[in-house]
């Protein structure tokens, strides 16, 4: 073999031996990058491996206020609700934060006034009151929410129905850990006021309360199976000392509250207002005398009136545990707007107008 032919074959089998050597280092960089990370074959991997943050930010979970049906860190409702009787006698008004209460049940009580039972959760402020006495028909108003009930007293056999009940009764009368104090610049007995944020703190550990009502969105009765009408003024009448009124306000999207032909005002100067109007009416049973018992377990006529409509049906609560239901009447629930409620218990012998 001349020397051109053997520098041929020499070069010929270098030319072998770096192929293999190629193919072999090949082969383990594609086993290292599918046990690593199959997709590496393209360029999306290039984002996929940028650096992180340390402490990436989760999102935020988002729950519903069960007594307003509003959006709200579901955190913010892990505590009990707060249902404390609220005097509505002239000389206790105006009343201390009503505006944030989530429902509110205006209750005959003897003379022909009314009283508050108002119930304050998604938003607790730091006092509240006037605080009265409890009524005979509040067990039945109170007892599906749990959590909470402070007053300031009652006859003895009305205070021992509510303390019956599964809520944890707070009582002027009996407190000796200062929750509660007399308001120096009201008029007793109406200058009860109760601490209500250290009230709730106390009792952290109780289960928040169960969802009342049907909520739907900003407009809920416009659709036509409720056969709603626009509606303007709502006009009760309790008795000839109390008569209540509402009028549709469109700017602040709220009902405004009038006690006797007077704007309602509450301590801070505004303007008592509701999203939602529930009118429910009632028996009154007079077996406790002078003191009229609202009959708050059956059913009857209802009422829901909000974004300036309003539309008729039923209501029923099938014991006293239970909540009140409210049924249109094409046979569907009848659904609130998000935000709080009024809850007007108009006796049958009442009445109840609507104003276009």
């Amino acid at each position: 073999m001349s020397g051109r032919a053997a520098r041929a074959v020499g070069a010929a089998a270098r030319l072998v031996a770096l192929m293999g050597l190629a193919v072999v280092v090949i082969g383990v960089a594609g086993c290292t990058a599918e046990a690593d990370a199959a997709p590496a074959k393209t360029a999306e991997p290039t984002a996929a491996v940028r650096p992180q943050p340390a402490d990436p930010v989760a999102p935020s979970a988002i729950g519903f206020a069960p007594l307003r049906g509003t959006p709200v860190d579901p955190a913010a409702t892990v505590h009990p609700s707060l249902a404390v009787k609220i005097d509505n006698h002239e000389d206790a008004r105006p009343q201390i934060a009503l505006n944030r209460a989530d429902l509110v049940f205006e209750e005959l009580v003897e003379g022909g006034i009314t009283r508050y039972a108002a119930v304050w959760h998604s938003d607790v402020p730091e006092e509240l009151g006037p605080v009265r006495s409890i009524r005979p028909m509040d067990p039945d108003i109170l007892s599906p929410l749990g959590g909470l009930v402070a007053y300031s007293g009652g006859q003895e056999r009305f205070v021992e129905a509510m303390e019956a009940t599964p809520l944890v009764n707070l009582v002027f009368d009996y407190d000796d850990t200062g929750l509660f104090h007399r308001a120096d610049e009201r008029p007793g007995p109406h200058d009860v006021i109760l601490d209500a944020t250290e009230a709730v703190a106390r009792h952290a550990d109780l289960a928040p309360p169960r969802v009342q009502f049907a909520y739907g969105g900003a407009d809920p009765l416009a659709e036509p199976g409720y056969a709603a009408v626009a509606t303007a003024r709502i006009d009760t009448v309790f008795s000839d000392a109390r008569y209540p009124s509402w009028e549709w306000d469109a700017a602040g999207a709220s009902w405004l509250r009038s006690q006797e032909g007077e704007p309602d005002h509450e301590a801070c100067g505004d303007r008592v207002r509701a999203t939602n109007v529930v009118i429910l009416r009632v028996e009154i049973d007079w077996s406790d005398g002078d003191v009229p018992r609202t009959v708050l377990v059956g059913g009857g006529e209802a009422w829901v009136s909000t974004a300036g409509r309003t539309a008729h049906g039923s209501w029923s609560k099938a014991e006293q545990a239970a909540p009140v239901v409210l049924t249109a009447d094409d046979g569907s629930p009848l659904r609130l707007a998000p935000g709080n409620t009024w809850i007007e218990l108009v006796p049958v012998d009442g009445s109840v107008s609507f104003a276009p």
